[in-house]
């Protein structure tokens, strides 16, 4: 399969994997933080490194029908969320190449692992 480069982000709020520190994403990245996820509370972002993706899957979620591919740690192969392939409401066309991490399976690096804060993600 050959080496799989790994990019590392400088800064405060880097979010990463919870189980293999891998980074993830920025805090400036986030668009919004209302979202769910199968694990609960999850935030909607506009880039992401260290992720591969599965294959892609038409779901019918609360904002009606989305084809979207499960995302997962390029280190550890854990499931970390999924990115927004196609919207076929036109009111969800803005989600379209966009990503949701669970923040259950996330946390901030930048801190201690805090897990039950509420407000970490802020």
């Amino acid at each position: 399969m050959g080496y799989m480069h790994q990019t590392f982000l400088d800064g405060k709020g880097v979010f990463a994997c919870r189980d293999c520190h891998t980074h993830f994403t920025l805090r400036k990245s986030i668009e919004s933080r209302q979202y769910s996820g199968q694990y609960g509370r999850a935030v909607l972002l506009s880039d992401i490194v260290n992720v591969r993706v599965g294959e892609p899957d038409k779901r019918s979620m609360t904002t009606g029908m989305h084809i979207v591919q499960d995302i997962y740690c390029m280190r550890c192969n854990k499931y970390v969320g999924w990115t927004y392939v196609r919207a076929f409401e036109p009111e969800q066309k803005f989600k379209e190449g966009k990503f949701i991490l669970e923040r259950e399976l996330i946390y901030d690096i930048s801190r201690e692992c805090i897990r039950d804060s509420s407000d970490w993600i802020e």
